[in-house]
């Protein structure tokens, strides 16, 4: 198996009606080159169509879809188990809440690919984008992490496709609103191939072998701040960390979290804690390091109470 997708879902159906035909359409990928349990046959499956497609560097890749429903309890579970896509390679978990480290995890322990995907529900791939992703990767093997060019539907960057890591100044300055040109790599032109510190978990492509020796996704991040630490973890290691912007997905940013808003809320600051504890505390002043905790802290009371008045509460840009 080349690719695993991993797919967390939390009351995504309608995200999900729009994800996976995008995914199935995939050039130079077959979902169905084995059967893997005899119970499931490949009349239905979409991703026939592209069985014959030869992939940019002369191949067609093989892969496998596991969708882990994270306690959605709105029927997203029983819609993918009545949809049955009856692909040989395409697998459903049901799970309680459990965050998206641990959500992810149960996928990734079963995974077979070579490569594992993370993938948000609330994006759509374009027909070459794991092609694409998946040549870049076979001809860099000292890549260990990849990601693509994020689109949000209106067409701009999603800043958070390519990342420096944050540090306390740079923290400070976009969390201020004071600027974000260091944290998001605005000094960098976004068409070009570049080294970086992190992708975004939204599209996060690593090599399992990697993955291996890393570890996997640290499930003290309830959401947020995880494949930051991933990145930094793969880095530390000696692999790289590429930003591809050769092909792209859009993103509908934000799906997930706005249906616990307030919760994404303590979620995403208690991430940025948990990010500065593991990585920086150790080689910072006690002193220093209460400064910074009171400062992320005060940061999420007055999000909260600015989104009180909101009828759209944020997380973040």
């Amino acid at each position: 198996m080349d690719l695993s997708i991993i797919i967390l879902s939390y009351k995504s159906q309608k995200d999900m009606e729009r994800l996976l035909p995008s995914v199935f359409a995939s050039k130079g990928i077959n979902f169905n080159h084995q059967v893997s349990s005899s119970h499931l046959t490949s009349a239905n499956c979409e991703a026939d169509k592209s069985a014959n497609y030869k992939g940019g560097i002369g191949r067609i890749y093989t892969a496998e879809i596991i969708v882990v429903d994270n306690g959605s309890n709105d029927g997203t579970y029983e819609w993918l188990v009545e949809k049955s896509y009856n692909c040989n390679n395409f697998q459903q978990i049901q799970n309680s809440n459990t965050g998206f480290a641990h959500g992810n995890n149960l996928g990734i322990k079963i995974a077979s690919g070579k490569y594992i995907l993370l993938l948000n529900p609330d994006t759509e791939l374009q027909p070459d984008t794991l092609e694409t992703m998946l040549d870049f990767m076979e001809t860099r093997p000292n890549v260990g992490i990849s990601g693509c060019k994020i689109i949000k539907p209106d067409g701009k960057l999603d800043l958070a496709c390519r990342r420096r890591f944050p540090n306390p100044w740079n923290s400070s300055l976009r969390l201020l609103h004071i600027s974000n040109k260091n944290y998001n790599m605005l000094d960098t032109d976004e068409k070009h191939q570049q080294e970086i510190d992190s992708v975004m978990g939204a599209f996060l492509l690593i090599r399992k072998s990697v993955m291996e020796k890393i570890g996997l996704l640290d499930e003290q991040f309830f959401m947020y701040g995880e494949d930051l630490d991933w990145c930094w973890r793969c880095k530390e290691a000696g692999f790289k960390v590429w930003y591809n912007p050769k092909t792209y997905i859009t993103h509908f940013k934000g799906s997930s979290s706005s249906k616990v808003a307030f919760k994404a809320l303590k979620w995403f600051h208690n991430a940025m804690w948990i990010f500065y504890r593991k990585h920086y505390k150790k080689d910072r002043l006690f002193l220093f390091n209460w400064l910074v905790f009171i400062g992320i802290y005060l940061r999420l009371l007055v999000f909260i109470m600015v989104n009180l008045f909101k009828s759209k509460p944020s997380v973040s840009k």
